[in-house]
């Protein structure tokens, strides 16, 4: 913080400037240029949180941080500093075994990161220095340096590809451990550089670092200097195609050569990290409610106690027996100095009353407890060989108590595992037919018999050549398994049961499934991509025919023009625009005539569940591909709006199109998901799908899944029901969101939470609402007259059985969210998704799952738990979420009530003994009640317990609703238990003060004294509250019984060992006589 305020103040700040500069290979810039060598951070990356100097302090720091631990603390030293009854050992000991533990863990994880900092920092990389190969460690790489990646490496730094040994200049790169998507992207080189790199004396000129992931802005100055031409600085740009990320693996290629453009912590992977928000459990709120009101006794106990003793004294000859005459000291102290000293004396001794080890048994609950989720056989699924991850095992007992389940569609509640059904040209809906049907497998399934050749193979072009997707080869049997490509590519590219040679097998690399199924598509119909040498595609006709095509642009896919195109040159020169995208963003760029005999088509794919592409083409003359080419160079090379000035000239290429045709591609639903998604319902959770994908596949999903019934009556709020000639949308806006309100929440009672739909009397709704339409919800103009958006909009939700969330961008998921978590009642969110884009949500929501599928691994290490396959959410909520919340919810109470029902006479003692602060129970009984007497039988027991059989809870959705809302750890229930600590407190005194009314003789002839009442006392207490445990366990195993009646057996050994150890007859004497002559007074 100081060397940046420095930097600031005397100018060096170099994030102040947008753009900096890099030498490639660190060489000399020309004479004519002065040398100011940049300075930039090294390539460490650290994730740990201590070192060796700090951690004793920075880690004792965060500890007493939390309330109970400081409160010991202080209660301690109170001990040490004032005349207390009890030994500090009866405080510290505890406290130093919670600190002692919980540092052990901490520094435990703290060493794993350092561990896991030095492999990546350690990690050797080859660099190119002065034209000779060097090894280096990953953390001395410096920006400029020239970096050698060879395949199946990871990318030590951000690179800037400078060199590739395919032909076609490519790489192929897997970013699954930055951002999770385990589909492969092609990355290029810097067009037009040099293959001999020992020549090239080259500047580069980007952007600061940034986080963003998919956006790089930057350009490369070449220098060429011989004694002809002179000195020129040929420009190129850099974009997001030609850096390569941090972390992201090299595929499918023997060396790739790049310079280090961001290193360290200024790579996008470290700007990116983002360690996890601190989640609290409703559990933990309910211990700190609860703490708040024992303190309160606490401070009563101890106010009722030092007031009575000062009233007690102003008695007549009470304030100085004849046997315990005050000193000179004594007389002299403040009288107020010595209340306040008293009424600390007296929260020492009742300070047991707040159960520090409580902490302790939680924390080994909740880790001890989540192994039954990773040992759970029920969730290993054997095709990916993985079962459960518990990534954090403080939100066990959250898992019981969800009320809002928000759920991602593709890949979550569908396979993402796209397959080409059916197209649509020219207004004709094809299906593909087997072998030996008219023409090569296409068949007519509506309209007139009549086809249109030219459009069939016009459209199949346009699958084969407007994409990204590359073909890998395969040079032998076997070599697909071997190079990793098989659970990559998507299988081996022959037709349906057709046997492919094994030197034609063909893998399929792409940064989307739905393009490869796209292409597998026009395979089946007799159009094969061959491939892409040398910016030129190669497609196979159906008459075998190889046609070639010069790749001049891509204009990438984004989520703000939701289409790709591509622009090519035939072999007779004419240059045609193909251009694939959503419905909504092709339709407006067509002829309206053309629009609709596809239109059908498309909304009756999209209500079967399929996804949908449109179809355009466009064929450019001369004077149009000169002025965009043109247009693209310039915005390539521009450092500032890039993006903006990109986007300006794709739109205008991409009108006056014609329409095509339409594809339809499947994404079947996972496996017992609709049965899932019912149990939850019948649990009383409300689900809501948040997705990117188009209202009607969203929809029809929704109702294959169950959410939707027939009966269901839908209110729609999207961009098409806003549509009103000569109104403003905000108008339309608000008007609809009255006419809900009033028929969803004002006219029609609520859906109570749980009740299924076989019982309900009342309307049953739906709500859709779209990620456009959701923005004028949630960011309303502020000059309109929309304040009460917001709340209308969430009343209607919340009145819902579910609520369908389409077209939404990840940070809107995560807006959704938030906005429930944050309502009146603060319910319990569970996020569950499998992509990338769903992080966002996980990180949100109380609890957030990741799936393991095929979109990578970044929500499943986001996550708080991990599961192979949606239909495990049923077991993970419904059976070990509902005992996990019962077992600690038992655990906290039974805490509580023993701990009451330990101080309580102790409290009572002291008006039998003057006030005089005389403990009822020995020190080491007083030290080892929480930590050895009674600690193992309610671990073992909030462990084991099953009130119900877990059988029982899967088969009976409706028991869940029995612990909702907290249910446990209400008022009600608290009370209960408190009031049974006091009965139980007051009788174990008065019934053993009542044993001792008989004034019987030992053996000796002495009288029995204080200590041996407290001890009866403490047995009898020690008994009570374990034989409770004892009589609330229903499910009873080997575990419970050792350590139940283990623990009784181990007091009654040390019993008779402390006091042989400690108590001698004279000793026994002349305490037991002080003591009963105060007692009895």
């Amino acid at each position: 913080m100081l060397r940046r305020r420095l930097n600031r103040l005397f100018g060096r700040d170099e994030r102040k400037v947008d753009s900096r500069t890099i030498y490639v290979g660190h060489r000399p810039c020309p004479a004519t240029e002065a040398l100011i060598p940049p300075k930039f951070c090294d390539n460490r990356i650290v994730s740990s949180k201590y070192t060796v100097w700090n951690f004793l302090p920075k880690n004792l720091f965060e500890q007493f941080r939390r309330i109970a631990n400081f409160y010991f603390l202080i209660i301690f030293l109170v001990q040490v500093i004032v005349d207390t009854p009890t030994s500090p050992v009866t405080s510290g000991l505890p406290l130093f075994f919670v600190i002692t533990v919980t540092a052990i863990k901490q520094g435990y994880e703290d060493w794993l990161r350092h561990k896991a900092d030095n492999e990546v920092n350690k990690y050797l990389v080859t660099v190119l220095e002065d034209g000779r190969r060097a090894c280096k460690e990953s953390e001395k790489i410096k920006v400029g340096d020239v970096v050698e990646v060879v395949e199946d490496e990871t990318f030590p730094c951000d690179l800037i590809l400078l060199q590739s040994s395919r032909e076609d200049e490519t790489c192929f790169v897997t970013t699954a451990s930055l951002d999770g998507e385990s589909n492969h992207k092609t990355h290029y080189t810097v067009p037009d550089t040099e293959r001999n790199l020992e020549s090239l004396s080259a500047t580069i000129e980007c952007e600061q670092p940034q986080p963003d992931l998919y956006k790089f802005v930057g350009r490369i100055y070449r220098t060429l200097f011989n004694a002809i031409e002179g000195l020129n600085d040929p420009r190129c740009w850099c974009q997001r195609e030609t850096i390569l990320t941090s972390l992201s693996r090299c595929l499918s290629l023997s060396l790739a050569v790049g310079v280090a453009v961001y290193s360290g912590m200024e790579t996008k992977m470290a700007l990116n990290y983002q360690g996890k928000s601190q989640k609290r459990s409703a559990v933990e709120k309910s211990i700190n409610a609860f703490l708040l009101v024992y303190l309160c006794i606490l401070v009563s106990k101890a106010l009722v106690c030092t007031t009575l003793k000062y009233v007690w004294q102003s008695r007549p000859g009470q304030d100085e027996p004849w046997y315990n005459q005050k000193t000179q000291k004594e007389k002299d102290t403040n009288l107020y100095l010595k209340m306040f000293t008293d009424f600390l004396s007296f929260m020492v001794l009742f300070n047991f009353i707040i159960p520090v080890s409580m902490y302790v048994t939680v924390e080994m609950q909740k880790f001890l407890g989540s192994f039954f989720i990773s040992w759970d056989k029920d969730f290993f699924d054997p095709e990916i060989q993985e079962g459960a991850l518990v990534n954090t095992s403080d939100l066990n007992e959250e898992l019981g108590q969800v009320e809002y389940v928000f759920t991602d569609k593709t890949g979550t509640l569908t396979q993402n595992n796209m397959e080409f059904i059916e197209c649509c040209i020219d207004g004709f809906q094809y299906k593909y037919a087997d072998s030996g049907s008219e023409l090569d497998g296409f068949c007519v399934t509506d309209g007139p018999c009549v086809f249109f050749q030219e459009k069939e193979e016009l459209f199949l072009r346009a699958l084969c050549l407007c994409h990204t997707v590359q073909v890998k080869e395969a040079t032998g049997q076997g070599d697909g398994v071997a190079d990793g490509v098989e659970d990559q590519v998507d299988g081996v590219m022959g037709l349906d049961g057709e046997t492919v040679h094994p030197a034609d097998i063909r893998g399929f690399i792409a940064s989307s499934p739905d393009e490869v199924a796209l292409v597998k598509g026009a395979m089946k119909y007799g159009f094969k991509f061959l491939g892409t040498e040398s910016k030129n595609m190669r497609v196979m006709n159906r008459n075998n025919d190889v046609e070639t095509y010069e790749l001049l642009h891509v204009l990438n896919f984004d989520p703000v023009r939701r289409r790709m195109s591509v622009l090519v040159r035939t072999k007779s020169g004419d240059i045609m625009l193909f251009c694939k995208g959503a419905d909504s963003s092709i339709f407006p760029r067509v002829r309206q005539d053309e629009v609709d005999r596809i239109r059908m088509h498309v909304e009756r794919n999209a209500t079967e569940g399929y996804r949908t592409l449109c179809v355009a083409y466009k064929l450019l003359s001369s004077e149009e591909y000169d002025q965009a080419d043109t247009g693209l160079r310039e915005a390539k090379l521009a450092l500032q709006d890039r993006e903006e000035k990109l986007m300006a000239v794709y739109n205008q290429v991409e009108t006056g199109m014609s329409l095509i045709g339409a594809t339809a591609v499947e994404d079947r639903l996972q496996e017992e998901a609709a049965e899932t998604m019912e149990a939850l319902q019948g649990a009383g959770m409300k689900v809501w799908v948040l997705t990117g994908d188009k209202m009607e596949t969203a929809k029809s999903t929704c109702y294959a899944c169950r959410l939707f019934q027939r009966s269901t009556e839908l209110l729609e709020l999207t961009v098409r029901t806003l549509v009103d000639p000569g109104r403003k949308r905000e108008e339309r806006l608000q008007e609809l969101l009255l006419d809900y309100h009033k028929r969803a929440v004002q006219d029609a009672p609520p859906v109570k939470a749980g009740v299924t739909r076989s019982v309900l009397t009342n309307q049953d709704y739906g709500f859709i609402i779209d990620g456009a339409t959701l923005s004028l919800v949630l960011n309303s103009s502020p000059d309109s007259n929309s304040s009460c958006y917001k709340s209308l909009f969430l009343q209607i939700c919340q009145n819902c059985t579910t609520v369908l969330c389409c077209r939404m961008a990840p940070l809107q998921k995560a807006q959704i969210v938030k906005m429930v978590k944050t309502s009146k009642g603060s319910p319990i969110t569970l996020s569950i998704g499998d992509g990338a884009n769903d992080v966002s949500m996980i990180l949100e929501a109380h609890v957030g799952i990741g799936i393991k599928g095929r979109e990578g691994r970044q929500a499943v290490r986001n996550s708080d738990y991990a599961i192979p396959k949606l239909k495990h959410l049923k077991k993970l909520l419904l059976g070990h979420g509902h005992l996990y919340y019962v077992r600690i919810a038992h655990l906290v109470q039974y805490f509580f009530y023993k701990n009451l029902c330990f101080i309580l006479p102790q409290f009572l003692y002291q008006f039998f003994c003057g006030y005089s602060q005389q403990p009822l129970y020995d020190a080491a009984y007083l030290t080892m009640y929480n930590i050895c007497f009674t600690s193992m039988p309610i671990l073992a027991n909030s462990l084991l317990e099953q009130h119900i059989c877990i059988e029982v809870l899967m088969d009976n959705a409706a028991l869940y609703r029995d612990v909702a809302k907290n249910a446990m750890l209400r008022w009600g229930p608290f009370l209960y238990w408190t009031l049974l600590g006091v009965y139980q407190g007051l009788l174990f005194f008065f019934g053993v003060r009542f044993l001792f009314s008989n004034p019987a003789l030992q053996d000796n002839g002495q009288v029995f004294g204080n200590w041996s009442f407290g001890t009866i006392v403490f047995t009898v207490l020690v008994f009570t509250v374990t034989l409770k445990l004892a009589m609330d366990t229903r499910h009873w195993t080997w575990i419970n019984h050792f350590v139940i009646w283990g623990s009784l057996a181990f007091y009654m050994f040390f019993s008779f060992f402390w006091a042989t150890l400690c108590l001698d007859d004279s000793v026994a004497f002349n305490c037991s006589k002080l003591s009963e002559f105060v007692y009895l007074k």
